[in-house]
């Protein structure tokens, strides 16, 4: 499908290193397309107005490791060819091309990352950023997967690289968007696409220091007390940078407990929400479109942007889903 896509093209991605990744990917297999990217306003899982309509312009739209609501799809689709590669918990939209084969029933485990879809719908070998698309979306938890760990470790032996290189690799990357810097995302494909080996990631100026930044910032949040109720961590915190995934990826990781964090400093006038759950986070999912809100997610993850004024109802829920 996408040797046929003609006219000017866009390319949607998530910000993180699963997106940026699936975005590189893309970009060289359509050298000889004529296409940009671009992502969401940071911390977003949807389209603004002005988006939508300055999106509406392209003749193909390809969105990456993103679910976004079905009625911007659909705005999109009116104008222009789509194709969505994805992993992430939603419903199939039959009128467009949507590779995504964890919403058609298959199991995630097999689909770990946006990456690894993309990089196989491509008939692509085993490459660096399909292996960095699934470290960014698991990091140290892959191990649990016995057939992407194996994969990845050959992967490693094979290219004289570390496990460890990896996760620094989609540290670094990922500064772009903790930082609030939407530009560095969008520039950062290109600039993968430029590099010739792992060292240009490794030993990139910006991202280092911008690394060294965030981890001063992400030590003294987690430095700070959680409340905790029935075997559920709740933490609130404060901060301009967007890195409440890290946050609640590391209490959840660290007490192996539910997790729920609020933070209520990137957005002037809502509140980001995130959940790490050992239960299927689709109802809550589910509940939270249904209110309203900008939500999104897959089997153990809830990520939603709520208006301040319905934080605490929204918080309350969740923690009954939680508890029950």
């Amino acid at each position: 499908m996408l040797e046929e896509l003609t006219g000017k093209g866009l390319l949607i991605h998530h910000w993180d290193t699963e997106g940026i990744c699936s975005a590189r990917l893309n970009l060289k297999h359509l050298a000889n397309k004529d296409i940009i990217n671009k992502t969401p306003t940071l911390g977003n899982y949807f389209l603004t107005k002005e988006e939508l309509e300055k999106y509406s312009k392209y003749d193909f739209v390809i969105v990456c490791d993103m679910s976004l609501p079905a009625d911007n799809i659909l705005k999109l689709a009116k104008n222009a060819k789509i194709a969505i590669f994805d992993h992430h918990l939603g419903d199939e939209i039959k009128q467009v091309t949507h590779h995504n084969p964890v919403i058609k029933g298959e199991n995630p485990d097999k689909y770990p990352s946006a990456s690894w879809i993309v990089n196989d719908y491509l008939k692509n070998p085993l490459n660096l950023y399909a292996v960095l698309g699934i470290l960014g979306d698991h990091e140290q938890k892959i191990k649990k997967n016995e057939e992407f760990f194996k994969i990845i470790t050959e992967f490693c032996k094979e290219n004289n690289i570390t496990f460890d290189e990896l996760l620094k690799m989609v540290y670094l990357l990922d500064t772009n968007y903790k930082m609030g810097d939407k530009q560095a995302v969008e520039e950062a494909p290109k600039e993968l696409l430029r590099f010739n080996s792992p060292d240009d990631i490794l030993y990139n100026k910006k991202w280092n220091e911008n690394f060294e930044k965030l981890n001063n910032e992400i030590e003294t949040i987690l430095s700070k007390p959680d409340e905790e109720e029935n075997e559920i961590v709740f933490k609130k915190i404060n901060t301009p940078y967007n890195i409440i995934s890290t946050i609640t990826r590391k209490v959840a990781w660290n007490s192996g407990k539910n997790t729920l964090v609020v933070n209520t400093g990137f957005f002037d006038d809502k509140d980001q929400v995130y959940m790490r759950s050992k239960k299927d986070a689709a109802p809550m999912i589910k509940r939270g479109k249904e209110l309203g809100f900008k939500c999104g997610g897959k089997k153990e993850v809830l990520g939603a942007i709520v208006p301040k004024n319905k934080t605490d109802s929204f918080v309350e829920e969740i923690m009954t889903f939680l508890k029950n």
